[in-house]
């Protein structure tokens, strides 16, 4: 199956089908600023330091819908709810007066992104139109889920690539960001943000005509597709639970930065980590490399170009655990991948560490997912455990897994930027 997304692939009856639709967005006079009710997605807001501070910079900020507090799940999604019901009424947020796709754009740190929102009709795996790569997490899945099906919204969209060929989408978006946007706003991490909506009826078809050629990649996102999937079989009749809201971006034109998403194993001081790697007789290297944080991670880099390589953090300092036995890989990794899965970091480090090596339980109270890499660090010092620091996977080996159908280990890959969450939201009840 070709990807590439260029005249020559593979042409489907239904290729990827992105629907207008009535966004719902904050109205600026009722907020302190656009910036300020804005969010990264919710796995990437590193608790709880991360969800006070955007807790605090703005009543209404979007946390407070995508990651609500209380104690019982039931509780938070049904306080999201009603979060949501009276913005709506107190004219926090408003729905655009008519359906459309929004262009968005992303500038900073020497970056410039610009892609599609729209409300994507779902479709399944099988069907080769969007390819996830990762496996998913089933209790986060249900409580996306909860959170999705009480609120009747999608509060913030995935993020999907797609290989174009400069026609077409790309065209109308070159001649939308000409004009004014519907929003313009910087946020904290200095990326600044704008906003257009497309509503014309020839570039929305220019828009279907090309899409309707290619498939896309799940970059970001993999919980909230299969939590789409869900729902719309929830709601079997054809409606709005056919649709999800993504962001979908021409990577031949704006190609994405691929980083690591860490370890966090909350309940594993660094000293055990280190005597059971010190125990095997088949194992790996373990070597003490010195500080700080950005000179170890170079040591890893390095490392990385040979072959597997680790480095473990949180009792003040930094161990390179690289080489892994042959025999040891063979015996702990299964036969029945492609190579290039197999001999992914994060393969060996699900199937060979944490299972083999330290026997760590695949639950969210043992293993946490953390994107930023100076956090992990800090977590596992205050927890008394240790961060197990990841290098990134090439984008060209994700894709090449995804175009064979196989899905990587969960959280293996971080895509960006991502889109910010608050900007544009999509509620059911308005389709």
């Amino acid at each position: 199956m070709n990807t590439s997304g260029h005249a020559a692939d593979d042409v489907r009856a239904s290729g990827l089908r992105l629907a207008p639709f009535r966004g719902l967005r904050y109205v600026p006079e009722r907020v302190g600023s656009l910036a300020a009710v804005t969010s990264p997605p919710y796995d990437v807001v590193v608790r709880p330091d991360g969800l006070h501070h955007l807790e605090s910079a703005d009543p209404h900020n979007i946390v407070r819908l995508i990651l609500p507090q209380a104690v019982t799940a039931g509780t938070r999604h049904r306080k999201a709810a009603v979060t949501l019901d009276r913005w709506l009424a107190d004219g926090i947020l408003a729905p655009d007066p008519e359906p459309a796709l929004y262009v968005y754009e992303q500038r900073g740190d020497g970056l410039l992104q610009r892609g599609l929102i729209g409300a994507l009709e779902l479709s399944a795996p099988g069907e080769g139109i969007v390819l996830p790569h990762e496996d998913v997490m089933p209790h986060v899945v249900e409580d996306r889920a909860a959170l999705m099906r009480t609120t009747a919204a999608n509060l913030e969209p995935l993020l999907l690539t797609y290989r174009g060929d400069g026609d077409g989408a790309a065209a109308v978006i070159d001649r939308v960001v000409t004009g004014e946007p519907l929003l313009s706003t910087t946020t904290e991490d200095g990326f600044h943000h704008r906003l257009w909506s497309v509503t014309d009826p020839a570039e929305l078809a220019t828009v279907a005509g090309d899409l309707a050629r290619h498939q896309a990649l799940i970059a970001d996102g993999h919980h909230r597709w299969a939590t789409y999937l869900r729902l719309r079989e929830e709601h079997a009749a054809p409606g709005p639970w056919n649709y999800g809201l993504v962001l979908l971006i021409d990577t031949a034109r704006y190609p994405l930065r691929v980083r690591a998403i860490h370890r966090l194993l909350n309940r594993l001081p660094v000293a055990d980590a280190l005597a059971a790697l010190a125990a095997l007789d088949e194992g790996f290297r373990v070597t003490r490399v010195d500080g700080p944080l950005p000179a170890a991670q170079e040591a890893l880099t390095a490392a990385c170009a040979e072959g597997n390589a680790f480095l473990l953090a949180g009792d003040g300092s930094f161990h390179l655990v690289d080489r892994p036995d042959p025999a040891l890989l063979a015996r702990t990794v299964r036969g029945d991948r492609p190579e290039a899965w197999r001999t992914l970091d994060a393969t060996v480090l699900h199937s060979t560490l944490l299972d083999h090596v330290w026997h760590i339980p695949d639950a969210p109270e043992d293993i946490s997912y953390i994107h930023d890499t100076e956090a992990a660090v800090e977590q596992a010092e205050r927890r008394g455990g240790t961060a197990v620091l990841m290098h990134p996977v090439k984008e060209e080996v994700v894709r090449d897994l995804a175009r064979q159908g196989v899905t990587m280990p969960r959280k293996s890959t971080s895509f960006g930027p991502k889109p910010a969450t608050g900007l544009v939201l999509r509620s059911l009840a308005l389709d």
